[in-house]
């Protein structure tokens, strides 16, 4: 027998959201069906009832896919079926997990999957911004210990109005386009990207968002009471020794905290000087006596971040000596590669982001095949940290999750200062390779991408920095510490992470997740002005190495120029079976494509060379020219007939020039006059209104013979 339970709420626009349950995939833990118009979602969690032995952290794996049939489409490609995920299902499987994942217990350590599949949608609600929702309330009608609900839900700002969770042709004009997370009190991720937006814009955007999210997440605790859910399952994942822990601190924290008090710059250094503390206290152990080593590392582990965060906390100091808002040494380099269209090196710190720019042409686009989401893309950028950056092993399988998502993070942050439309005719691939990482490789990116950019000669509007900030906090003595660009350790101890992008006029990207409860709108404030602080010195630093785009590509980079004809013209310039344009590229060596745009033809001209640049663009020039009846012409014989020739005076125009209109005297036959590939004057005298024919004379152009009596 059916048990199924529904639930409804409204957005503030009006349209209806239903979560539904006990009806699909009874078998798992928790499953439920969210639907908003057509778009439907299926969300399901399973939880292992013991841990694996020696696990002590939480495996959880996040699965978003897009089912093709949910948008009546075949997958494309060789399969025709649903296989890897694409980036674009990867990006909403991060954007869950990170909502999620801080929520379950910390001793929580059983294998546990959430997998999300979207089973209809009618392509305009967006299935993005209702996977978490989806997510969480398959969690809340199970036994799974869970510290929600959360939600997630889109706002953005479209003709200065903020809409929550607007649909995707209202978001193709949207000036500000965030998500965000929450549970009933706090925020917990954000993610987006901005046109220029101000801080105090995106602080009201994620109060509005956090409004609708509270009415979603009290709507998944009906849910759950209903269901009869709200007893979680019992469980023992953990093996601990208090004495030992105590002991640890007692003996340990003192020692640590003078080491970190010394504020050492380097990251191997310092963590070989902390290490040295464990060492001595293993060494230090009666012979013969036993002690759980794994046991010793994790509370060593406690200890250590303890007295990292007290440092700060309490002396106001930081693990590498620097104050609280104070940027790590800059230098930076571009040109670097002398056979890439755009390069640059931007090192911070012990952060290091070697970027590339390619330039493309139209059949260089990335074609994006999706059940939401289809059509091309002329910008992309791709992010890859290898082990060594880091001075690990670590075999190259292909880009991480990680990966991606930091990659994103610098696409949609370098995205909005790309010039649009015919200013840029171009396919353009950055590419981030990371070579030295301590902390925020994806604000490195950032601005190496800026900088590569402008090596490259594409006119952005404006450069655009990057920084991480972190914060670290007391909840019972209430101390905070706001801190700019932070190391790797002081992204692992701190209770924030905050990506922030922007050019000197606004925020471009963001990214934050946040770790503990009760982060105030306050201290969000400070952090967001913080940040600009921060970014507005690397943009400084930035500009010592490059202050603008240069005036000209390099001299290996494609030349690209786009020329609009009518669209009668289109057929001219492409000729009976593609000849016309076949013959042009082969004899200039330049790429042509044409495609229509709204009832014009647009013709795109790209070359590896000037001269092969103009000489295309001048034939084309030619083609779409209309003759002017009385004008000069240097024309070429293309065949001779017995009652005059053929002259092709304008690329693709033949006329006919009358054996009358050779010469003023009389010619009585063709044979000697003239030759086939000869140049010859001529002017155009009459267009005829029926036939569309030319009619050419050389002899107007020639002295006439005076007559004689």
């Amino acid at each position: 027998m059916l048990n199924v339970i529904t639930k409804k709420f409204n957005l503030p626009d009006g349209r209806e959201v239903s979560i539904e349950t006990g009806k699909l995939a009874k078998q798992a833990d928790g499953s439920v069906v969210v639907r908003m118009g057509d778009t439907m979602l299926l969300a399901t969690v399973v939880s292992s009832q013991n841990a694996k032995e020696g696990v002590d952290f939480l495996p959880l794996s996040v699965d978003y896919q897009e089912k093709f049939a949910s948008a009546g489409k075949i997958p494309g490609g060789f399969l025709k079926r649903e296989s890897r995920l694409s980036d674009y299902e990867i990006l909403i499987c991060r954007l869950v997990d990170r909502a999620m994942r801080p929520l379950f217990p910390n001793d929580y350590h059983a294998d546990t999957q959430i997998a999300i599949s979207l089973i209809s949608t009618d392509g305009e609600n967006l299935p993005d911004a209702l996977a978490a929702l989806a997510a969480s309330a398959a969690v809340s009608v199970s036994d799974i210990p869970f510290a929600g609900p959360i939600s997630e839900t889109r706002v953005a700002k479209i003709d200065g109005e903020y809409l929550v969770n607007p649909t995707k042709t209202q978001l193709e004009n949207a000036e500000l386009d965030i998500i965000v997370a929450a549970t009933m009190e706090n925020i917990m991720m954000v993610e987006g990207e901005m046109k220029e937006s101000s801080e105090d814009e995106m602080l009201e955007a994620l109060q509005i968002a956090h409004e609708a999210i509270k009415v979603q997440c009290q709507v998944q605790i009906d849910l759950a009471q209903e269901v009869g859910k709200l007893e979680k399952r019992e469980y023992n994942h953990e093996t601990n020794d208090d004495a030992l822990k105590a002991e640890l601190e007692e003996k340990l924290y003192d020692k640590v905290y003078a080491v970190v008090q010394q504020q050492i710059s380097d990251k191997t250094v310092r963590k070989n000087a902390i290490s040295a503390v464990k060492e001595e206290y293993i060494d230090s152990l009666p012979e013969g006596h036993e002690v759980d080593l794994g046991l010793v590392s994790k509370y060593f582990g406690g200890v250590a971040k303890k007295a990292s965060r007290d440092l700060v906390l309490n002396e106001s100091k930081r693990l590498d000596g620097r104050e609280l808002n104070e940027i790590r040494k800059i230098w930076s380099e571009v040109d670097y590669l002398p056979s890439a269209h755009g390069s640059s090196i931007f090192t911070r710190g012990e952060t290091q982001s070697l970027s590339t720019v390619t330039l493309g042409t139209k059949f260089d686009e990335q074609m994006i095949d999706g059940a939401v989401h289809s059509g091309y893309n002329k910008f992309y950028l791709h992010y890859n940290f290898p082990g060594f950056s880091t001075g690990e092993v670590k075999p190259n399988r292909g880009p991480a999750r990680r990966e991606i998502g930091h990659g994103n993070l610098a696409y949609r942050a370098l995205k909005q200062i790309l010039p649009t439309g015919e200013d840029n005719p171009y396919t353009i691939r950055i590419v981030s390779d990371i070579l030295e990482s301590n902390g925020s490789s994806s604000m490195a990116t950032v601005c190496a991408g800026a900088l590569a950019l402008m090596d490259a000669g594409i006119k952005i509007a404006a450069p655009v920095s990057g920084i991480a900030m972190g914060m670290i906090s007391d909840s019972e003595t209430g101390k905070y510490a706001i801190l700019s660009d932070i190391l790797g350790d002081e992204d692992h101890l701190g209770d924030m992470d905050f990506k922030v992008t922007g050019t000197e006029k606004g925020i471009t990207a963001c990214q934050m997740d946040i770790k503990v409860d009760g982060l105030s709108y306050d201290v969000l404030k400070k952090a967001l002005l913080q940040a600009k602080e921060g970014r507005l010195h690397i943009l400084n630093e930035m500009k010592k190495t490059l202050t603008e785009s240069r005036n000209d590509l390099k001299p290996n980079a494609p030349r690209s120029v786009i020329v609009m004809i009518e669209k009668e013209m289109i057929g001219a310039v492409i000729g009976p079976g593609g000849k016309v344009i076949q013959e042009i590229q082969a004899e200039t060596g330049a790429t042509i494509n044409i495609e229509e745009i709204d009832g014009k033809g647009k013709v795109s001209i790209f070359a590896v060379d000037k001269e092969g640049m103009e000489a295309a663009l001048g034939r084309v020039k030619g083609i779409v020219a209309m003759p002017e009846v009385g004008e000069t012409y240097t024309g070429k014989v293309k065949s001779i007939m017995p009652f005059g020739a053929f002259i092709e005076f304008m690329p693709g125009k033949d006329g006919l020039l009358h054996i009358s209109e050779i010469k003023w005297e009389r010619v009585e036959k063709m044979e000697g006059v003239m030759e086939v590939g000869e140049d010859v004057q001529v002017k155009l005298v009459e267009v005829d209104k029926k036939t569309g024919k030319f009619r050419l004379s050389r002899k107007v152009l020639l002295p006439k013979p005076e007559v004689k009596e």
